[in-house]
């Protein structure tokens, strides 16, 4: 007992190398007594000690035991302590899933046996695990629930350690003010106590934000105080996490690149040591990186390559969690964009589409392979070359792949059974991480202003005239954007047209394309770009988007997958019952897409769901087994998420609950699909959260649960307009003609008409996936 208090006092002050020295003692004790209930707590603390020096193998060894030894003593308390401490382990070993997994189960027994202060570190446990996945709300949430604990039981230590994961969510939010707000009270705690293993990790963090900040100095007094903390402590993860800051250091603000590469060569060969894969991944891109702008290509490839293989690792532990792997893709892609540049400085023009198609809705790959059975697809796996690249392609239409890279878009052109093609176009001379990204952007939401669209709405319903003026505020993109692009004489949509179709239009074959957007260009309305002559694109071409050349290849192995009869249509419904807090109506009914059901129902013989019979229930109850979906409904403007009519359980509440009557990405992801066509006539269905895998709306929900393809609108629609233009769509649709074409007619229909001629009517409308068609023989037709 008394070598366990002495390891304990050691490790309260940081120094876990004689802590561990005491702590071995008192288990040789325990073992020669046979006391297991005095091993099972020093199997704990050597647990601790040991990740707290960078000693996985060993810290997962003790905790394992210390798991063991409590479920043989019935110990609930040290029980949960063991899952915590594994939960941990996990973290550092890059298993996310396990991660949490581990820190849920602490959770759910320290809320049985009331261990608050436990309690609290689970849910620090559980933030960690999220910040590490990139979703840092769900990260803040956690971390301001162990904290809200650690102050009431005045837990100082919790408390310190809370303010330092909230540090870092708020700094993985760019929020760097509030970031370092919490690493000064994390520092000060941690001063107060005499915790020198968090005054190191404080230091550390500060001097990562004062990086961030532009701060050279600042940032590297805390890193040079981290690391020397570090190193007197044996404490090798907060070494290896110095090392990595100082070498970014001497990248950026000294250009001294070799300097740079030792320090991250000390940095990687410290994550190996302690098995922390998340540092090794980060270590090589960095590597890469500097060798990259010392132009040795060679060397700045092979460490490109090693960080890509150690993130598919790690990514490939999530397994079935699809919102993980997308954020913990999104954490990542710097390899992924790092491994294509230098690809393309080496000329290798097929290898470096593989790296970008490598590292585009891999997440959303994978839950298409599950839905259409097909065995799980394995990131290992050889990607295709510049041959089957080209083989890609089952028809005449050109595949344009598009990929942003600092000030640069790269335009890779597929054509049938012919090498793959490449250009580049630079937007301006500046040189940032995010540059195009950031002028597309702006380039794009300019565009949406020119042309009237009401973008930043939630319902653009002209038939309610009281709404116009009330829901209607636009926040100016021009403040924010280019002024060298801003000069230029061509309106926006020639602009998005010069920088992304006339590179490759001289090498295009045939009168479709097929589109792979990346980044903000998801939200370019492309069949609106105007050539030189003031040609919409679509008067040359039918459009259509991909999110990836390897959702179009798993579509493609499926053609007897989708059914070939039976509709579903739902229009307008009833919102009358979904009000706020005065129990005023959030949302008007929608006149014209009642209509708009009555009219798709008659022409594709079925009874459309419209009012109160549109629910929520009613509406899964039958999407699985159509081959053609339509809902004419509000869409949510952050995520396209739909408005139905509240299930009639929810009816007897006052109020409906979201989950009553919103159709949500989780609800369809839920089901398994069979619909060649999925018709989203709402506001912002082709919306979503802009990440590396994509857009993340309901319009990826709709494919990754099954759809062949889904039409949707970039932006708030016009009631009216929508109702001419489906009438069209359908209308073509019927007479045998391809989604992607009846596509083109209904859009040339309404701008060739008096009333909506405008762009913001006819151009909001997209088809992502692939071009369907309803043949003869299908039942939906028209008898």
């Amino acid at each position: 007992m008394v070598y366990r208090n002495l390891g304990n006092i050691y490790s309260g002050l940081g120094d876990y190398i004689k802590a561990l020295d005491y702590y071995s003692r008192s288990l040789s004790i325990a073992k020669n007594t046979g006391n297991k209930g005095g091993m099972a707590p020093v199997y704990g603390s050597l647990a601790n000690a040991s990740l707290n020096l960078g000693d996985t193998k060993n810290a997962k060894k003790y905790a394992n035991l210390h798991l063991t030894c409590a479920k043989e003593m019935g110990n609930k308390d040290m029980e949960g302590g063991a899952y915590g401490a594994l939960g941990h382990i996990y973290g550092v070993l890059g298993d996310f899933k396990k991660s949490i997994e581990y820190c849920n189960r602490r959770l759910d027994i320290c809320k049985a046996v009331e261990n608050l202060e436990a309690e609290g570190g689970a849910y620090g446990g559980l933030g960690s695990a999220f910040d590490s996945l990139g979703d840092f709300e769900k990260a803040i949430d956690y971390h301001m629930q162990h904290l809200r604990i650690a102050e009431t039981i005045g837990d100082k230590d919790g408390e310190a350690v809370a303010y330092g994961n909230l540090g870092n969510a708020y700094l993985g939010l760019e929020d760097f003010n509030a970031a370092l707000h919490f690493f000064e009270q994390r520092l000060r705690i941690a001063k107060d106590l005499g915790d020198k293993a968090g005054e190191g990790r404080a230091n550390g963090h500060l001097g990562g934000t004062f990086q961030r900040l532009g701060n050279y100095k600042k940032a590297i007094d805390y890193c040079n105080l981290r690391l020397c903390i570090a190193q007197e402590l044996g404490d090798k993860a907060g070494e290896g996490a110095a090392c990595c800051h100082l070498g970014t250091l001497v990248s950026q603000f000294h250009c001294d690149f070799k300097k740079a590469i030792d320090w991250h060569n000390q940095q990687l060969r410290i994550a190996k040591d302690i098995g922390n894969r998340g540092m090794e991944g980060l270590a090589y891109s960095y590597i890469g990186q500097c060798f990259e702008m010392l132009n040795v290509l060679p060397k700045a490839l092979d460490n490109y390559q090693r960080s890509v293989e150690v993130f598919n690792q790690m990514w490939s532990l999530l397994q079935s969690e699809d919102k993980w792997k997308i954020g913990f893709r999104n954490e990542c892609n710097y390899a992924y964009t790092g491994l294509c540049r230098v690809l393309l400085k080496q000329e290798k023009i097929g290898e470096a589409l593989a790296a970008a198609e490598e590292g585009r809705a891999q997440s959303l790959a994978d839950l298409m392979t599950s839905q259409y059975g097909f065995q799980e697809r394995q990131t290992e796996e050889k990607c295709p070359d510049e041959e089957e690249f080209g083989m890609l392609n089952n028809t005449s239409s050109s595949t344009i792949f598009l990929s942003l890279s600092e000030n640069k878009i790269n335009i890779w052109l597929l054509l049938k059974e012919k090498p793959v093609l490449h250009r580049q176009k630079a937007l301006y001379h500046h040189f940032a991480e995010n540059a195009a990204a950031e002028t597309l952007q702006s380039l794009i939401q300019f565009a949406y202003e020119n042309n009237g669209v009401r973008a930043n709405v939630n319902c653009e319903n002209r038939s309610l005239d009281v709404l116009r003026e009330n829901c209607y505020t636009v926040e100016r993109s021009s403040k924010k954007f280019s002024q060298q692009i801003l000069q230029e004489d061509n309106p926006p949509l020639a602009a998005l047209y010069s920088y992304v179709i006339a590179p490759i239009l001289d090498l295009i074959e045939g009168d479709e394309l097929i589109i792979v957007p990346d980044g903000p260009l998801w939200l370019a309305p492309f069949a609106a770009l105007l050539n030189p002559f003031s040609k919409y694109l679509c008067e040359s071409f039918k459009v259509r988007l991909i999110p990836s050349l390897t959702s179009l290849r798993i579509i493609a192995h499926c053609p007897k997958f989708h059914s070939s009869s039976g509709a579903l249509v739902v229009g307008d419904p009833d919102m009358s019952e979904v009000t706020d807090s005065q129990g005023d109506q959030i949302l008007e009914q929608l006149p014209f897409a009642r209509q708009e059901a009555q009219m798709i129902g008659q022409i594709l013989n079925t009874a459309p769901l419209t009012g109160k019979s549109a629910t929520k229930c009613e509406v899964l109850k039958h999407i699985s087994s159509v081959a053609v979906v339509h809902i004419a409904a509000h869409g949510r403007m952050e995520t396209g998420e739909i408005a139905l009519s509240p299930n009639p359980e929810s009816r007897k509440s006052q109020t409906p609950a979201e989950e009553d009557y919103m159709l949500t990405m989780k609800d369809v992801m839920s089901v398994k699909l069979r619909a060649k066509l999925v018709v989203l006539s709402c506001c912002h269905s082709g919306r979503g959260e802009i990440k590396a895998e994509g857009v993340v709306g309901i319009a990826r929900a709709f494919i990754g649960a099954g759809a062949c393809s889904v039409l949707v609108s970039l932006w708030a629609i016009d009631d009216e307009a929508t109702l001419e233009f489906v009438k069209s769509f359908y209308h073509n649709l019927v007479k045998g003609r391809s989604a992607s074409e009846s596509l083109n007619h209904a859009m040339t229909c309404l701008r060739e008409s008096e009333t909506f001629s405008d762009v913001k009517y006819w151009a909001p409308f997209t088809l992502i996936g692939d071009d369907v068609t309803l043949d003869e023989q299908e039942e939906i037709r028209v008898s």
